[in-house]
């Protein structure tokens, strides 16, 4: 008997209505003869909702605390999902992550999944209940709750779907599958069929906000084929899963990202190790990095620029004007109206002309280019915020995608 397993995210379950609608999907697949593991993330805005609450009591509460509290969102919508679905007359049971298994490490805010003990799911689903799991939860080796940070009941369910050899892994959201570029900027934006996981991977990574890139690195790792689909809407959606590849090139989505941050470390000396000292205090501090841009060295200095996720600016520059004696450095600089705009596309690498379209696309709008990074199957710009989305558009129109 084949096992599907569904999640479904908060606005899926955001009300009674779309409750009862989930709960409909469900036992539909459940009467076409499939065992059923479901993942729901709490409803709508309850997780923002309980770090107000939070913030009212105390404005520095511990992790452990934070965990404890924000996992009770998903408890709420297992079981109003699991009261509908005995309404509708299926069994079914409802299981927060600890009792599904979920083993993780001791991370609050960002555990890792460790391993899935699924003796429990697995007596459940003999019995062919459904089964209603509490995603973005889990439990440390000292009986603690932790919760696995953003995308995490994405992760959740991938998870599931591995240590169970699920046959498929379906992603319900409010969109019906990822699409070549945001429909809600690029008018003529198509919907893909399918997409490798390596390429939605970098369109997660880049700010497509669809699946969260650490349960596509999980999918990935596993081989675990995912279906992103409407709960909204019954239509097919977009696969990704390994995919052979073509001789043909690409481009499979461009993408814009707002959350980014540059930072300019000016007038460092130009010898062997300042850009370890640099990077390697970020990395202490836990800041990751993207693109990275050194000038060619002038008069004994050179500058080095790089961008950071917006939330890690303050971070990153009191980390390093903390250093600036062991640096040397004669100011720092930081701008995070900027936006990150990147094409993607497998076989990138090997068919000339990508890039000189991205930027041509963008010289004729007089738009200014300020860092570029690249890949075997991306290529990323920075640019003024102002200008990313005209330049997702005309980029999206230049390759006719």
């Amino acid at each position: 008997m084949d096992l599907y397993v569904q999640k479904f995210g908060g606005s899926s379950v955001a009300n009674t209505e779309r409750i009862f609608n989930v709960a409909r999907i469900v036992t539909d697949t459940y009467k076409e003869g499939h065992n059923v593991v479901v993942v729901v993330s709490a409803q709508g805005d309850t997780t923002d909702d309980l770090l107000e609450k939070a913030a009212e009591i105390n404005e520095n509460p511990s992790k452990r605390e934070m965990d404890v509290l924000l996992s009770t969102g998903e408890q709420i919508s297992i079981s109003l999902l699991a009261m509908a679905i005995e309404k509708l007359g299926f069994p079914v049971v409802s299981l927060t992550g600890w009792q599904a298994g979920f083993l993780s490490d001791s991370n609050h805010g960002n555990a890792k999944i460790r391993r899935i003990n699924t003796e429990r799911l697995e007596t459940e689903l003999d019995k062919r209940n459904i089964v209603i799991v509490a995603g973005f939860q889990g439990l440390n080796r000292y009986d603690n709750i932790t919760t696995l940070g953003r995308g995490g009941s994405d992760t959740s369910a991938v998870a599931l779907a591995a240590s169970l050899h699920a046959q498929r892994c379906q992603i319900f959201t409010d969109v019906d599958g990822v699409y070549t570029a945001d429909p809600r900027i690029v008018k003529n934006a198509k919907k893909l069929d399918a997409i490798t996981y390596d390429e939605m991977l970098e369109l997660a990574s880049l700010g497509a906000q669809i699946l969260h890139n650490r349960s596509v690195e999980m999918a990935k790792k596993y081989n675990v084929e995912l279906e992103v689909l409407s709960s909204l809407e019954k239509t097919k959606g977009t696969i990704v899963k390994e995919v052979v590849k073509v001789e043909k090139m690409l481009i499979k989505g461009v993408t814009k990202d707002d959350d980014i941050a540059r930072i300019s470390v000016i007038g460092l000396p130009d010898r062997p190790g300042i850009a370890f000292k640099i990077f390697s205090a970020l990395a202490a501090k836990k800041v990751n990095v993207d693109i990275i841009l050194q000038s060619i060295g002038r008069d004994g200095t050179k500058d080095i620029s790089f961008t950071v996720a917006k939330n890690h600016k303050e971070l990153a520059v009191q980390t390093l004007e903390e250093k600036m004696d062991i640096l040397g450095a004669a100011k720092i600089l930081s701008n995070d109206d900027v936006s990150k705009v990147s094409v993607v596309g497998a076989g990138m690498e090997t068919h000339p002309g990508v890039a000189s379209t991205m930027f041509e696309a963008l010289f004729n709008l007089d738009i200014n280019i300020k860092m570029i990074a690249t890949s075997e199957i991306k290529i990323s710009v920075l640019i003024d915020k102002k200008d990313a989305e005209k330049a997702v558009i005309a980029i999206h129109d230049a390759f006719d995608i």
